[in-house]
């Protein structure tokens, strides 16, 4: 009997995955919560030093992200997918755990870097995974439900963060990655994988990433993810500070700012999945969602005289068209091999996120010389300008058979209809 679509997605594989990013997402945001009261716990009072400490706190996160990102990335591809899930939960699970007994500074930032670590392995495996083991037509849908989840994690990391005590938000978090774990012990990497394992190719070989080609694909694959950090990194975290110049009825605070933002992710995740499907390609979706998102940071960098109502508008409709990561992160696993799928799917994400430090120290290093307003949109410009460039020399990857390799010795399949799209 021919199952049903919802019953082809709804796989164990799938849910477990969904609920692993949402928990990933639930330590990226908490960490944003709770930081302050967790510093003032420490004894640090004063603005000046809780923005030192924060801004390195973060960096720590940040670094072992990026770091993190290369290593699961290259254990996935040589170990299997579900070792980097197994290792990296428990390793983030802990160090949540651990962080709720902090004393120190130094051990605040050593857990945070052991926890970005953990975390950078969590999507990359579970988006490799899924798109290994489901059909092409309808991998797309469960990765765009995997993101939709996870970004319903950052909701539920805000409320958690406003209602308890700092310390036991983190042991919330620390133990809600225990249980995932234990879900997990009933994952197994899919049959394509398996099949590579016991072959004599070699896996993980992060030197084919730097043949030109590949390594045009793959930045091109980092820059399209760039404009999410723009606008989550600056138009909604420094939402009151870039607002100041627009003479606003009302201030508007970061807060309100994240929580309009973070629906609108959630929303967006799901919205560019669904176009993506009903477009039947990738790049196409991402670039409407590019497009609007544009449109949209103009209009807020104008928005003079506008009420806070307005603004917060725009955070929801900017998130939104910010939420194309479910689409960005498929086409990136969808981009390359897969002796090297796991690396690429893990590392692009990672890199991604790194890029909010770049843009926010830009931002820092430009804005003594302009206004906050030009600041804006002279970064933003280049941002999207490099992000349209980068989608238009990726290639179209909707509906790709993902049984190749990136060493030549078995060469890609494709559908007649993309073939004109595959050449490009």
């Amino acid at each position: 009997m021919k199952q049903s679509r919802f019953a082809r997605i709804l796989t164990p594989t799938v849910i477990i995955s969904a609920l692993g990013y949402f928990v990933d997402m639930f330590d990226i945001t908490l960490f944003g919560v709770v930081r302050v009261g967790s510093m003032q716990a420490l004894g640090i009072t004063s603005v000046e030093e809780m923005i030192q400490v924060g801004v390195k706190l973060y960096n720590w996160q940040m670094g072992g992200m990026l770091l993190g990102g290369i290593f699961w990335g290259v254990l996935g591809d040589k170990k299997g997918r579900h070792t980097v899930l197994y290792a990296s939960i428990l390793m983030y699970s802990l160090a949540n755990i651990f962080n709720a007994f902090v004393t120190e500074v130094w051990q605040y930032e050593a857990l945070r870097f052991l926890a970005g670590v953990g975390l950078a392995g969590e999507l990359g495996a579970a988006v490799t995974l899924v798109a290994e083991s489901l059909n092409k037509e309808d991998r797309g849908l469960a990765t765009t439900l995997i993101a939709t989840l996870g970004m319903t994690g950052s909701l539920c990391a805000a409320l958690v963060g406003k209602y308890f005590a700092w310390n036991h938000a983190y042991l919330i978090g620390g133990i809600l990655g225990l249980l995932l774990l234990v879900a997990r012990f009933k994952s197994f990497d899919s049959e394509m994988f398996k099949k590579l394992k016991h072959s004599n190719v070699k896996r993980g070989n992060l030197k084919l990433l730097f043949a030109p080609k590949r390594a045009v694909l793959y930045l091109s694959a980092v820059l399209v993810g760039v404009p999410i950090y723009f606008i989550t990194a600056i138009l909604m975290t420094l939402a009151p500070e870039v607002t100041s110049e627009l003479s606003l009825k009302t201030p508007v605070t970061a807060a309100d700012a994240l929580i309009y933002g973070s629906i609108g992710l959630a929303v967006g995740d799901l919205a560019s999945g669904l176009l993506s499907q009903w477009m039947r390609s990738r790049k196409k979706a991402i670039g409407f969602f590019l497009a609007t998102a544009l449109t949209l940071m103009i209009i807020y960098m104008n928005a003079h005289g506008a009420s806070d109502t307005f603004i917060y508008l725009l955070c929801f409709l900017l998130g939104t068209c910010a939420g194309y990561w479910a689409v960005l992160v498929t086409t990136a696993a969808e981009q390359f091999g897969t002796d090297i799928r796991s690396t690429v799917a893990t590392t692009v994400p990672n890199f991604v996120r790194g890029s909010g430090m770049i843009i926010a120290t830009s931002f820092l290093i430009i804005k003594p010389h302009f206004t906050i307003v030009q600041s804006v949109l002279l970064i933003g410009g280049i941002v999207f300008a490099l992000a349209f460039l980068a989608l238009f020399l990726m290639k179209e990857t909707f509906g790709r058979d993902l049984d190749f390799l990136e060493d030549g010795e078995k060469e890609t399949e494709t559908s007649p209809e993309l073939e004109p799209e595959l050449a490009n």
